[in-house]
C-alpha cells in the first residue's frame, strides 16, 4: 500500500511555545529611606523548582511570592532574589518638651536674678536630648516593603514570561525546520519502498531456489517469499512516523506545557526509525539508501531532543 507524503508546514503560532530560560529585574524606590531590587531568572528543569533569596524577617512575603510564582509558571528552576537598601539618612527632629524646659529654666533664672537677655536657640539645640532622629518602626518598614513588592511582582513575572515566549518561538522555529528534514527523509523512504520490496523479493526467490533446487512447488515458494517480504515491509513505520511528525507540529502550535509531550513523541519516532532500519538491513541496491535515510531520521530526532529539553 502506497503511503502519501505529508506536506511540510511551518507553524505560524509557534510563539505559543515557551522556553524555560528567562530573566527579569525591577528596581523600585519606595521612599527616601527604602529602595529594593527584585530579580527573577529561570532555566530548564523537569518540574517547577522555586528558590527564593530574601532578607530575614520576610517569611510572610516569601510564602505569598511562592504562591504567586506557582500560579504564573509551569516548569523550570526559578530563582527570585530580593535585595533591600535601607538608607542611613534619617529625618531630623527635636524634643519639644526638652526645649520648652530649657526655655522655661532660662526665663525663670533671668527673672529670679533680674538679668536681661533672651535664650540662645543654637545653645539649646546643642543640649543633650534635644535633637532626635525620626525613623519608621520595623513593622511599618516591613509592611511598606511587602506592599510594594506584591505590587510589582506581577509585572516582573510578565517580563520573564515574555522573554521565555521569545526564546520559545526561536526554539519552535528550529524544531519546525528539523521536522521538515525528518519529513523529507520519511518521504524519501516511502518513494524507495516499492523498488526495494521488488529487489528484496527477487533476492529471496533466488536464495530459496538455490537452497531447495528446482523441484520445489513454485506456488509454495512464492507464498514463502511473500511472507518474508511482508515481514520486512516498512509501510506501517512510514505511516506512523508521519503521524508522529504531524502530532509534534500540533503540540507546538497548541503551546502550553509541551516539553514532556514532545519528548514522548520523539521516543516513539526513534522506535519507528530503529524498526525501519532493522527491516531493511541487508537489502542491496536502494536498500542502502533507505539505511542512510533511516540514520538521518535518527540524527534529526536527536537534534530535536536536545532542543526540547529547554521547552516548558
Amino acid at each position: 500500500m502506497a503511503t502519501e507524503s505529508i506536506p511540510k508546514t511551518l507553524s505560524t503560532t509557534a510563539s505559543a511555545v515557551s522556553s524555560m530560560t528567562g530573566f527579569a529585574r525591577v528596581a523600585v524606590q519606595v521612599n527616601d529611606e527604602l529602595t529594593y531590587t527584585l530579580t527573577l531568572k529561570s532555566v530548564n528543569h523537569r518540574f517547577l523548582d522555586l528558590q527564593l533569596r530574601m532578607p530575614s524577617g520576610l517569611d510572610a512575603l516569601e510564602m505569598e511570592l511562592r504562591r504567586i510564582l506557582k500560579e504564573g509558571l509551569l516548569r523550570g528552576h526559578v530563582e527570585l532574589a530580593l535585595s533591600v537598601d535601607r538608607s542611613t539618612q534619617q529625618r531630623g527632629g527635636y524634643n519639644r518638651e526638652t526645649v520648652a524646659a530649657y526655655v522655661e529654666a532660662f526665663q525663670a533664672a533671668a527673672q529670679e536674678f533680674e538679668l536681661q537677655g533672651q535664650p540662645d536657640l543654637n545653645v539649646i539645640l546643642r543640649m543633650p536630648g534635644v535633637l532626635q532622629a525620626e525613623s519608621r518602626s520595623p513593622d511599618e518598614d516591613v509592611a511598606v516593603l511587602t506592599a510594594s513588592v506584591l505590587e510589582h511582582v506581577g509585572a516582573l513575572i510578565g517580563s520573564l514570561k515574555a522573554m521565555r515566549h521569545r526564546e520559545g518561538a526561536a526554539l519552535a522555529f528550529v524544531l519546525s525546520e528539523t521536522l521538515d528534514r525528518l519529513s523529507d527523509a520519511v518521504n524519501g523512504v516511502a518513494e524507495l519502498r516499492p523498488e526495494v520490496e521488488t529487489r528484496h523479493r527477487e533476492r529471496l526467490t533466488q536464495k530459496l531456489e538455490a537452497a531447495v533446487g528446482l523441484e520445489i512447488n513454485r506456488q509454495r515458494l512464492l507464498e514463502e517469499v511473500a511472507l518474508l517480504v511482508e515481514r520486512s515491509d516498512v509501510s506501517e513505520e512510514i505511516a506512523r512516523m508521519h503521524t508522529h511528525i504531524q502530532h509534534f507540529r500540533d503540540v507546538l502550535e497548541a503551546g502550553g506545557e509541551t516539553g514532556k509531550k514532545l519528548d514522548f513523541l520523539l521516543q516513539e519516532m526513534n522506535r519507528e526509525a530503529n524498526t525501519l532500519l532493522s527491516k531493511t538491513a541487508g537489502v542491496a541496491g536502494k536498500g542502502t539508501r533507505i539505511t542512510e535515510l533511516g540514520l538521518a531520521m535518527k540524527a534529526e530526532i536527536e537534534k530535536a531532543r536536545e532542543q526540547i529539553m529547554n521547552l516548558e
